[in-house]
């Protein structure tokens, strides 16, 4: 016996004790639950979560005295009670810094625990590697890029209409969302542009652009068959932060 069995024996599942089957007294065994988690584990460190993001959940998520930040937090506690059994997706809308990015990670992790497969891209590097694989000097192709975006259970898609809305960028992300509201699939998204309200006639809302500006009519009406939009209105949590930072330093 070496010198680190002890600390093995001691990592090992109290339950299954390293077999992976746990004993139900009276029915036998079953499969340990810590191989759920470990599939958890595994599903997780696949789904390319930015690991400035790594620490969002459900729990942590601090909301500012708003009423639909307060609406947004339970709305998706409330989809990923549901989920699978959920037929659409979501859709986060909201000025920068509001909890978007928060809650559509938090809820790619929930998600994940049931046993989901997951993965989180930003919009911009998406279209970046796609665009990367038509270079000849690599040794990616756009398939191999797209096949985990179309086959994963789960497509957290970040800052949707950031970037130049080229003729390319909307055909590019209308097959993306098409392929898989088609497949039955469930896309999680996020923007920073908002839907002019019908019948707006504030100058910010004349100005600013929409998100249909952004990606088109077409992608923007299959979005509301196959999303819940979550508007989420507030301060820029990151500038609250610098606030209270500014204070501590200087008190």
């Amino acid at each position: 016996m070496t010198a680190e069995t002890p600390n093995l024996r001691m990592a090992e599942c109290p339950r299954c004790h390293g077999s992976g089957w746990e004993l139900v007294e009276g029915r036998g065994v079953r499969p340990c639950s810590c191989k759920s988690q470990s599939r958890g584990d595994v599903l997780l460190a696949q789904a390319r979560v930015p690991r400035h993001f790594a620490h969002c959940s459900l729990h942590n998520f601090q909301p500012t005295n708003y009423l639909s930040v307060f609406q947004a937090l339970a709305s998706t506690k409330d989809y990923v009670d549901q989920y699978p059994l959920v037929d659409v997706g979501m859709l986060f809308l909201g000025r920068c810094g509001v909890g978007k990015t928060h809650l559509a990670v938090a809820a790619l992790k929930e998600m994940v625990k049931k046993g989901a497969s997951g993965l989180f891209y930003d919009f911009r590097d998406l279209l970046k590697e796609i665009q990367d694989s038509y270079n000849p000097h690599t040794n990616t192709s756009e398939l191999k890029i797209l096949a985990p975006v179309f086959e994963a259970d789960v497509l957290v898609l970040d800052e949707l209409g950031a970037g130049r809305p080229t003729e390319w960028v909307q055909e590019t992300i209308t097959h993306i969302i098409t392929k898989r509201y088609n497949d039955e699939k469930t896309t999680i998204i996020t923007s920073n542009y908002l839907d002019a309200p019908a019948g707006s006639e504030t100058d910010i809302e004349r100005r600013d652009e929409s998100l249909t500006d952004r990606i088109g009519p077409r992608l923007r009406s299959r979005l509301h068959e196959m999303c819940v939009t979550v508007r989420i209105d507030g301060d820029d949590y990151r500038q609250i932060i610098e606030q209270r930072r500014g204070k501590r330093f200087s008190s």
